[in-house]
């Protein structure tokens, strides 16, 4: 049952993104998946106050990377560099360990758990976190 709610979460995030836009003003990288051809560019705007004020991505893909990039983006938002790095880290453990992260929130990212037993789609799954290292994580 938990499973089908799940799958019902991912579909509809893969189904209705949300922040899926450019960003004016803000900074981007392109970002393909390097086992599956899913390709995305990721943008994002810091405040002044080192928070990420907003970010967003434009993209085609599977339903699991899709769905993961929207969750992503209303992850981070607001968040900052160091909270960014630590749901990176937990996300990192839910795809590849399937170890779900104790006091980190991962939200709707959750959903995405069962795909630790699906070893092709890691990367799917982790393919706007791997953006994000690209961007400013690394």
């Amino acid at each position: 049952m938990l499973d089908d709610l799940y799958r019902q979460l991912i579909m509809e995030h893969s189904r209705t993104k949300r922040n899926h836009r450019e960003i004016d003003n803000g900074t981007h990288i392109h970002y393909k998946n390097p086992t599956c051809g899913d390709v995305m560019t990721l943008y994002w705007k810091w405040g002044p106050d080192g928070i990420l004020e907003d970010v967003s991505f434009v993209g085609e893909g599977c339903s699991i990377s899709m769905a993961s990039c929207s969750m992503m983006t209303e992850m981070v938002k607001g968040r900052s560099l160091e909270e960014v790095k630590a749901m990176r880290g937990a996300m990192e453990k839910l795809i590849r360990e399937g170890k779900e992260p104790g006091e980190i929130d991962l939200g709707d990212a959750l959903s995405l758990a069962g795909v630790h037993r699906l070893r092709a789609r890691h990367n799917c799954a982790l393919m706007p976190w791997q953006a994000l290292d690209r961007a400013f994580l690394k």
